[in-house]
């Protein structure tokens, strides 16, 4: 049975599509820990809620960035995970916290990347002129929004939308995509080979969400 955490500053919606799919669809796994860096967090209820276990690591309460980040792996690693899951978690985690996880930190970032890595990324799809966007499921490395992409879902780009529009319609994607890519992870059938994640049995891995079907 593997063991994973999410790490979350916010909702977590997309934590809550992981715990229920991984409920429903009997994944060989468990969330067994949910962590943020605001003690307010609108998923630490949920998963309380759900009988997972909880806890904060206030980055406001460290001197730098690699203070939070030791005592925030060392919080995680109490749990002894095989997986740890960035879902909403907005801090910049530095080389040596992505070093100690390698191959077993995922990340979804609402962009299909490479393009339009870090903020603002529907404002800017929308600005470019893009015709889809989408997000992407990558393997965590200590360069920002990059890693081995895994999984991504494209969503067209309509000609009214705005930035929250198009974002409504992108998390809806990735609530189908990260659990998608969690399970396979948990299952044993990726692999990572020159830098490329490759499905064992080819599987498709990507969605692909038609225009009036993007919320499916």
């Amino acid at each position: 049975m593997k063991r994973i955490v999410i790490l979350l500053s916010g909702r977590g919606s997309n934590m809550q599509a992981i715990v229920e799919r991984c409920a429903d669809e009997g994944w060989p796994a468990q969330v067994v820990a949910v962590v943020s860096n605001r003690p307010g967090a609108g998923g630490l209820a949920y998963a309380a809620g759900r009988g997972i276990a909880t806890a904060v690591v206030d980055h406001r309460a460290f001197a730098d960035r690699g203070e939070f980040d030791a005592e925030l792996a060392r919080t995680i690693d109490h749990w002894q995970p095989d997986l740890v899951v960035l879902a909403g978690f907005m801090r910049v985690l530095g080389a040596a916290f992505t070093r100690r996880y390698e191959g077993r930190l995922l990340n979804v970032h609402p962009s299909l990347l490479p393009a339009f890595t870090g903020l603002h990324t529907h404002r800017r799809a929308i600005e470019a002129g893009c015709k889809v966007a989408g997000a992407t499921v990558h393997v965590v490395t200590a360069e920002l929004d990059h890693g081995p992409i895994v999984a991504q879902a494209v969503v067209p780009v309509m000609p009214d939308d705005d930035e929250h529009t198009l974002a409504e319609r992108v998390l809806a994607q990735e609530h189908r995509l990260y659990p998608m890519a969690v399970r396979w992870f948990v299952e044993g059938r990726l692999v990572i080979e020159q830098g490329r994640v490759r499905h064992l049995d080819r599987a498709p891995q990507w969605v692909l969400a038609a225009p009036g079907h993007e919320t499916a």
